[in-house]
């Protein structure tokens, strides 16, 4: 498999169009392009479609070990063709229906990113996430990502500002 170069910019990992807005929405319509680049990270064969073995990958290279066993259930509800696997229609699919981000999906997202559990993210956590993902991200690149997201201007993303970024309208 060959590694790939993932163009960071702020806008690529936290992004969110509407700066303006303001409040919390309980769930977002998920942008084509990025739900495309994130489903392609996940398809480590590139044949177009995600398989359990592709997807527990991605549980073990972000620290999720734990999550494997419930890999089988999330595919009887993604997989809506029933071929076995997750096409880019099954994942768009399952986005725009029930598998909007919701609270508890929001606060796993940010334990993946909050490396020691301290509660912030920062840029550095956010570079490994993406090195083990296969993805090339330069250190300074992260930085703009999370001063995208920092509302309090210290650098780091806490829940709250991983939260309102993630429920912004997309």
């Amino acid at each position: 498999m060959s590694r790939r170069k993932f163009l960071c910019k702020p806008s690529s990992l936290f992004s969110f169009r509407d700066k303006q807005s303001s409040g919390l929405n309980p769930a977002f319509q998920p942008n084509e392009s990025e739900m495309k680049q994130a489903f392609n990270m996940i398809d480590a064969d590139k044949d177009g479609k995600i398989s359990q073995e592709d997807y527990k990958n991605m549980l073990k290279v972000l620290g999720k070990d734990d999550l494997i066993e419930g890999v089988p259930m999330i595919f009887r509800k993604v997989d809506l063709n029933r071929d076995g696997f997750i096409d880019f229609k099954d994942f768009m699919e399952w986005h725009k229906k029930g598998g909007w981000v919701k609270s508890m999906d929001l606060y796993v997202a940010f334990r993946t990113f909050d490396l020691n559990g301290d509660g912030k993210i920062c840029a550095e956590d956010v570079q490994k996430v993406l090195k083990g993902l296969g993805e090339e991200c330069s250190l300074e690149d992260c930085q703009r990502m999370v001063r995208a997201v920092d509302t309090d201007g210290d650098g780091e993303v806490r829940v709250y500002d991983f939260k309102t970024m993630m429920t912004r309208s997309m």
